[in-house]
């Protein structure tokens, strides 16, 4: 995960809002209430969750067992 992909879940999140520009480029931006701030939590973990998932696969030709590390992390996201 880079800045720019952190950038998009929190405008995906409605976390980042211009409220407005000026002339020199400089921007006032508002901070989001709860609810957008935990749905960009919750974007952040599900990304990192994957990333790991797809990391313990790289290692399933030495064991099945990578492959279950794989399942029970995806799983974290469904509680």
């Amino acid at each position: 995960m880079n800045r720019d992909d952190i950038i998009r879940m929190a405008q995906e999140a409605g976390f980042i809002r211009v409220m407005q520009v000026y002339e020199d480029g400089s921007e006032i931006v508002t901070v989001a209430p709860i609810e957008e701030l935990t749905r960009f939590a919750e974007l952040v973990a599900a990304v990192e969750r994957e990333e790991c998932a797809k990391c313990a696969e790289t290692y399933a030709y030495m064991s099945d067992n990578f492959n279950a590390l794989a399942a029970e992390i995806r799983a974290r996201g469904k509680k």
